[in-house]
């Protein structure tokens, strides 16, 4: 399984690019990958997603990274070894539609999977399979399991902000194995015990 968080200068992969990529092989999590790029000409760039991501206007747009174009030659590069790469993560889809458009962009050829394993539904048929009633935002008429709350059900802390792409990836990573597994995977959250096994 390869679990993956980019970090995006917005939302709409088709205007959008990618800042930075984060991923790890489930299977050997010591295998990772991280990179930033600039975004590419004539991306639009939102300020709140920047504000999110902790990149300024300078940085995502710095001639000196490599392009968008690069990183994804690269994350495809590092990622022919892994043996399983169904892509996994907190709302994936949005993550496996952008770097499909990167990957256009670029003129590469897509060799990902659209089946996707999200931890928001894991997390949810976790609580279910529990007795527990999934979170749901009053406001908004929807899940409430965002990736803190997912964290939070895990044992682990919210995810520091600014968000980073390769810290986002490690925290699926984490909540992917103790869902599944009921087993710690990475020794940044050996600290947090696992809750419903206390």
């Amino acid at each position: 399984m390869l679990v993956v968080d980019g970090e995006f200068s917005g939302l709409q992969y088709e205007t959008h690019s990618i800042v930075s990529l984060g991923a790890l092989d489930l299977e050997n999590p010591t295998n990772q990958f991280y990179a930033e790029c600039r975004v590419f000409d004539g991306a639009h760039i939102d300020p709140e997603a920047l504000a999110v991501n902790g990149f300024t206007e300078a940085e995502v747009t710095d001639v000196n990274k490599m392009t968008e174009a690069e990183l994804i030659r690269n994350f495809i590069g590092w990622s022919e070894s892994i043996t399983d790469r169904t892509l996994a993560g907190q709302n994936v889809s949005a993550d496996r539609d952008m770097l499909k458009a990167a990957t256009y962009r670029a003129n590469f050829e897509w060799n990902f999977a659209y089946r996707s394993i999200d931890t928001h539904s894991l997390c949810w048929m976790h609580m279910v399979k529990a007795g527990l009633v999934p979170p749901v935002d009053v406001v908004h008429h929807r899940s409430a399991l965002n990736l803190d709350a997912v964290l939070n059900y895990c044992g682990i802390p919210d995810e520091p902000e600014p968000h980073n792409a390769l810290t986002g990836a490690k925290s699926h990573a984490e909540v992917i194995s103790r869902l599944l597994y009921d087993r710690k995977l990475l020794p940044e959250f050996e600290q947090f015990d696992i809750p419903w096994l206390g």
